[in-house]
């Protein structure tokens, strides 16, 4: 079989699996699971059960592990979360957006 590549829909971090991801699949760095809705290809908030595959039975909380046989592991750049806003990883970052948030301000001041 196979290998099989699983992006943690939680921290992003990928695993890489021989053929099949068993039910019990957690994520090596945050320890969520990894066959779950959240993690699948099928998975689409504008579908009816937020699923894309007409057939597979309805599933509640998306991020826990399920038995869905319908289960395909989605792209990594589709399940990857990105970044929280304002968190940065470089050190200078927090000094080169003070002169942003300053025009902003004086855009709004009340005269």
């Amino acid at each position: 079989m196979p290998d099989v590549s699983v992006a943690c829909s939680a921290c992003g971090d990928v695993a890489v699996f021989d053929g099949v991801v068993g039910r019990s699949a957690r994520c090596r760095r945050c320890g969520a699971d990894l066959r779950c809705c959240n993690n699948c290809r099928f998975c689409d908030a504008s579908a009816y059960n937020e699923c894309g595959e007409p057939s597979a039975e309805r599933v509640v909380e998306k991020d826990r592990a399920n038995f869905c046989d319908y289960f395909s592991p989605a792209s990594a750049a589709r399940t990857s979360r990105p970044s929280k806003r304002g968190v940065s990883s470089s050190p200078g970052a927090a000094a080169s957006d003070a002169p942003a948030v300053d025009s902003l301000e004086s855009l709004f001041r009340k005269s």
